[in-house]
């Protein structure tokens, strides 16, 4: 079974994701704002694909205050672990952001919440995932 990293630092958001993925898409889960443990999560292989919040108010990297783009960034630049595919969740969906922040971070792909409809934000994660 495949799993999704949530990094996300609403409470509410994760729990909404994380019932969404396993109940309607079959997915494990597993989620965390803890950049230090991302890092782990990914260099550990135990995640298939992430889901990374743009906007994460409390994450720190080394004494750094850090956001998904960032983090991202950080992720895709580790030629180890940069073929884990990732997706940017946010609220801000202004025109031109979604271009923006997937040109910045080198994102996979992109989510604006909050998430509609289930069944395509379940269909847009699996879709990303890699096939076996």
């Amino acid at each position: 079974m495949k799993t999704v990293l949530i990094v996300e630092d609403d409470p509410i958001n994760a729990r909404v994701f994380s019932k969404i993925l396993t109940k309607r898409g079959g997915l494990n889960v597993k989620h965390t704002e803890n950049v230090d443990e991302v890092m782990e999560i990914v260099s550990r292989k135990e995640a298939d694909i992430i889901l990374m919040d743009v906007s994460l108010a409390n994450s720190m990297y080394q004494g750094k205050s850090v956001d998904g783009i960032k983090i991202t960034q950080m992720i895709k630049g580790d030629d180890t672990i940069s073929g884990i595919p990732i997706i940017l969740v946010t609220a801000h969906a202004m025109q031109g952001d979604r271009e923006n922040f997937l040109q910045q971070s080198g994102a996979d792909g992109y989510i604006s919440k909050p998430v509609i409809d289930h069944q395509e934000f379940v269909d847009k994660i699996k879709s990303l995932l890699p096939q076996d």
